[in-house]
């Protein structure tokens, strides 16, 4: 039997397209899996990475987070998982900056305790779409210390609870504003801190109120709308809730203003950002950047990715845009995501 060989799409150097050529079969080391890719996500993060090399460790280099696929080896001491189990997982050389841990190749590393078995009622597609949005929403949400995003720049520390897998979960008494619900993040964030028992009112399109409310919103403001400042800040006040702050899943300086706006009239709270917030803040005003690879969400990739999926507790939303097969589709794909998508995930089957 004829051994398999693995491929993938380099970026040579920033401002380069990918080239797809041979790659060494990785090895997966103490507690890591080697996943065979059957699809894979595009972020807007990536697009910064093949732009300007931002978070680039060396070059060439092989970038990419989100995977769904078979496992096909096991590091040592694995035993969440098995040869051909189908997973979905978040492959980290954002942080490592080693090759194996990129996306975009047929075969990559992913640590164990970023992966979860995925239903085989849930297609890899779909599966794809989970990894990134999901740690990035548990390091929003539940970091009780601030680290380093970036030099200078803090991660939120919100502290809050783990998602419950119970339906019928407590509420906390807590109200969080999700501006950009209808983003990956963003959708992923509110199912997250529903999940957690938190009450969030979500900012969004008005084409994607129905998106923004299957996540878990309780309201849903229209962000067109010229009045949205007092209009999230009346939804607050009427919910009668402790207000923890906003998750700006946008992160730009029209939202920002308008953070701040709605944080004054509220009192203060968090700001947590996926881009570096506002360099000057008010004294009230908690402001930081996520930053997705933490160990902090471990517990969550362990114990509720998988039952949450079987249930229905969480899904994979927004839903996935194939755009193309095989890693030659993955430059075109990066392209469209420059252009803006809104309310879906942009996949390529491999």
């Amino acid at each position: 039997m004829t051994a398999p060989t693995n491929k993938a799409a380099w970026l040579v150097k920033a401002g380069s397209p990918l080239e797809v050529a041979d790659v060494p079969m990785p090895i997966p080391g103490p507690g890591e899996i080697v996943v065979k890719n059957a699809a894979i996500t595009i972020n807007p993060l990536d697009t910064h990475m093949q732009d300007v090399g931002v978070f680039v460790q060396q070059w060439p280099a092989i970038i990419g987070c989100d995977v769904a696929g078979e496992v096909y080896k096991v590091g040592a001491d694995v035993t969440r998982f098995k040869k051909g189990d189908r997973v979905t997982g978040h492959a980290i050389n954002l942080t490592t900056g080693r090759p194996q841990d990129g996306a975009y190749a047929l075969y990559t590393v992913v640590p164990s305790d970023k992966a979860a078995i995925l239903p085989d009622s849930i297609a890899f597609t779909d599966g794809a779409v989970l990894p990134l949005a999901l740690e990035a929403a548990v390091c929003a949400l539940s970091l009780k210390v601030p680290g380093d995003a970036l030099p200078g720049v803090a991660t939120p520390a919100l502290g809050l609870p783990y998602p419950s897998l119970d339906e019928h979960v407590k509420p906390i008494g807590k109200v969080l504003i999700v501006y950009g619900g209808s983003s990956a993040v963003g959708s992923m964030t509110t199912q997250i801190a529903t999940a957690a028992g938190i009450h969030v009112i979500s900012i969004a399109g008005k084409h994607n109120f129905a998106l923004s409310k299957s996540c878990g919103a309780v309201a849903v403001i229209d962000r067109a709308d010229p009045d949205v400042v007092a209009q999230a800040v009346e939804a607050v006040r009427q919910s009668n809730l402790e207000f923890i702050g906003i998750f700006d899943a946008i992160s730009s300086t029209p939202t920002y203003a308008h953070d701040l706006e709605i944080l004054e009239k509220l009192g203060g709270g968090h700001l947590a950002a996926v881009h570096p917030p506002p360099a000057d803040v008010p004294e009230n005003v908690k402001a930081g950047m996520i930053f997705a690879v933490n160990d902090v969400a471990a517990p969550v990739w362990r114990d509720f990715v998988t039952p949450a999926l079987e249930s229905g507790r969480l899904q994979c939303l927004p839903r996935p845009m194939v755009v193309g097969k095989g890693l030659g589709s993955i430059q075109g794909a990066l392209e469209k995501m420059r252009k803006g998508v809104s309310a879906a995930k942009i996949v390529v089957e491999l």
